[in-house]
């Protein structure tokens, strides 16, 4: 009978450790969910967290460091999960610009209508505002960071504005997509999504792109107000 090389017994081991480390993340993660909407945000302590996914507290400071850390990971499960990422490579992978840019409006909606329902149950569940606003403040940079890619490809077609430099065209991208505008609009002022997502579509055209010819329109049917 042959032996089992070295190189595949190191592999397959490496695989269930990877196995085991992520079936210990979400159980960490539904424990503090599920504390979160039991006990609020008070009795969701990391203890009590370690306790419900059967883990030592040490390990749950270990993956994510604070309470912080797992109310990230709960607000990054609701908005960059798999369908944001499978939007993502629709947009990227569109030949045209301005159907790639018109794309990242309903990422957008998707982004913030998500948010938007998170955030209502930390409220709700007691976060205080000083973790709430760490939160935002780190959802802001993430977006930002994962922003890049989409004013790169648009760069590389030639299209973008000729008086924006890079760092201009990222930074109005940001502020249009932003949960600051999506809030004024459909909190505020009562926009539908839908609404909201055809108004960002024609803005992010009209103010990134240099006017060229226009592709069959990448956009549902507008609702009116």
């Amino acid at each position: 009978m042959s032996k089992v090389p070295k190189k595949k017994i190191r592999a397959y081991k490496s695989l269930v450790r990877r196995r085991q480390a992520g079936d210990t993340r979400r159980r960490i993660v539904e424990a503090a969910r599920h504390l979160l909407l039991s006990a609020g945000y008070a009795g969701m302590t990391v203890e009590a967290i370690a306790r419900r996914a059967e883990v030592s507290a040490q390990t749950v400071y270990a993956i994510f460091k604070s309470k912080t850390g797992i109310l990230i990971e709960l607000l990054d499960q609701a908005t960059f999960g798999a369908d944001y990422e499978q939007a993502v490579r629709k947009a990227l992978s569109a030949s045209d610009p301005e159907t790639r840019l018109r794309l990242a409006a309903p990422i957008a909606r998707q982004i913030h209508d998500a948010q938007s329902a998170t955030f209502d149950l930390l409220r709700g569940a007691g976060v205080v505002a000083p973790e709430l606003a760490k939160l935002e403040q780190q959802r802001e940079r993430l977006r930002y960071e994962r922003q890049e890619r989409m004013i790169l490809s648009l760069r590389d077609t030639g299209r973008l504005r000729v008086e924006l430099d890079h760092g201009t065209a990222r930074d109005i991208f940001w502020m249009l997509t932003g949960r600051d505008v999506y809030r004024m609009l459909v909190r505020e002022r009562g926009w539908s999504s839908q609404k909201y997502q055809d108004w960002l579509a024609d803005a992010l055209v009209r103010l990134l792109l240099i006017p060229g010819r226009r592709p069959n329109p990448v956009r549902s049917r507008a609702v009116k107000r």
